[in-house]
């Protein structure tokens, strides 16, 4: 956990657009902002950054939310920055009047062209204010012609400094970067604005995100302190990438949430694999969203970028199943027809690599089943159905095998596959000691003697 617990309750957001569905790389830093809030008591936002009308749609902010909801993740408060727009306006409007937004008129092929004309001069490709020699009467000119603005903030061009969570001391020199547009030509706003905004009134105290948001910081500090904000916490953290080094992606749909919970891995095993992977933590199974929230170390994160193996995610997919409580999986067992008692789920987890498969094993106890035999193991099922306890209970397996081992003469496998066979049709399996007592007498004596039951 971080040296010290923040000053005050910490209001942290998650602001994805809802252009497609979320990865686990999204799924990081959702659960890095909401677990940094739920370990010191305070709040989560999360804030739909869905001011691109053209590409946000209902139905991608419905999966968020159901994303978000197989995760464990309630908010306290849901935002959507389309509802807004006159706040952005007023900030705009503020901006303005400071001398710190104004209009350009360049084409993108004109900017393009000035950017290669630089290049091939050996300067760095930045924009070079042009628009803030214009004229009134050039202004008006251009717009006569039908050019319409975008605004652009007008930075310091200073070194910019903050305390970064993950990265310890870090700064941006703004004069070597050009001056970001906020609003383009047909009016709409950029992220760069809004998500500036919105940070100052939902009071957020800290900002967790990728580190591809560094240079971005240094801009929104500008911005921030020229709206007269107060200058949030900021921590980056390293990026998850595919084995093979590849980043992630909305658009090309790599380890969408919807499609790992589709394939039957655990919400507690993607939040553990996203959160530890990276770091110098050990990647292991949690029981819960409240004892991985205690295991949330800014300064653990590594600076190198974190391979996310859906390998590695199967097998702790299983690892978290074998640990579970029934109290956590009770409702879903029976989602899935699975009868509602304790004593099952604790003999079958331990098998399991995906929830579904207790489903398998509750028909195996449920019947009717088909049992599985040996002609030359006829007379020993055959026994081994006479021998069976009349006093049924948990210890019933125990006390059947003491009396058949010495009757039939059989040990070790000879003694034990064809009884597990038989009475589950299985070659392997739960603990038969586990898994009888749930069988019933009735049918464990039926399935011996080669009948389905």
């Amino acid at each position: 956990m971080p040296e010290t617990a923040p000053d005050t309750p910490p209001v942290l957001r998650f602001a994805p657009s809802p252009t497609g569905l979320l990865h686990v790389g999204n799924a990081r830093t959702a659960l890095y902002n909401a677990l940094f809030a739920r370990q010191w008591g305070g709040t989560f936002i999360l804030r739909y950054d869905d001011t691109d009308t053209a590409r946000s749609t209902e139905a991608f902010a419905d999966a968020i939310a159901q994303d978000m909801g197989w995760l464990g993740l309630v908010p306290d408060r849901v935002e959507h920055q389309s509802r807004r727009l006159a706040r952005y306006d007023a900030a705009v409007a503020r901006l303005k009047e400071l001398g710190r937004l104004y209009p350009a008129y360049e084409t993108e092929d004109e900017l393009e062209a000035r950017r290669q004309s630089r290049r091939r001069r050996g300067l760095p490709p930045l924009y070079d204010r042009a628009a803030l020699k214009l004229s009134a009467a050039e202004r008006a000119a251009l717009e006569v012609d039908g050019r319409r603005p975008h605004w652009r903030f007008r930075l310091d061009g200073r070194q910019v400094a903050w305390d970064d969570l993950v990265r310890g001391r870090q700064g941006v020199d703004t004069a070597t970067l050009s001056d970001p547009v906020l609003v383009r030509e047909d009016g709409s706003y950029l992220y760069t604005l809004t998500s500036v905004v919105d940070d100052i009134d939902m009071g957020v105290t800290h900002v967790v995100r990728g580190e591809d948001h560094v240079t971005n910081t240094g801009v929104q500090i500008e911005i921030i302190e020229a709206l007269g904000g107060p200058v949030p916490r900021f921590g980056h953290h390293n990026l998850l990438v595919l084995p093979s080094g590849e980043g992630l992606s909305k658009r090309l749909g790599h380890l969408s949430l919807r499609a790992l919970r589709a394939e039957g891995e655990e919400a507690l095993a993607v939040a553990s694999l996203a959160v530890l992977t990276g770091t110098s933590r050990a990647v292991e199974p949690v029981a819960s969203l409240d004892a991985l929230a205690a295991r949330i170390d800014f300064g653990a994160i590594s600076r190198a970028p974190a391979r996310f193996d859906p390998a590695e995610l199967s097998a702790l997919t299983a690892a978290t199943l074998h640990h579970l409580p029934y109290e956590a999986v009770a409702a879903r067992l029976e989602g899935l027809g699975v009868g509602g008692f304790e004593a099952f789920w604790l003999a079958v987890r331990g098998n399991l690599a995906h929830l579904s498969e207790a489903a398998d094993w509750w028909r195996v106890v449920e019947g009717p089943l088909t049992p599985v035999s040996a002609p030359e193991d006829a007379d020993f099922l055959a026994q081994a159905a006479a021998l069976l306890p009349e006093a049924w209970g948990e210890d019933v397996y125990p006390r059947w095998i003491a009396a058949l081992k010495p009757a039939s003469g059989r040990a070790g496998r000879g003694l034990f596959h064809p009884l597990r066979l038989a009475l589950t049709g299985r070659e392997s399996g739960p603990e038969m000691k586990a898994l009888l007592p749930l069988i019933g007498r009735d049918k464990a004596a039926a399935r011996l003697r080669g009948e389905s039951a």
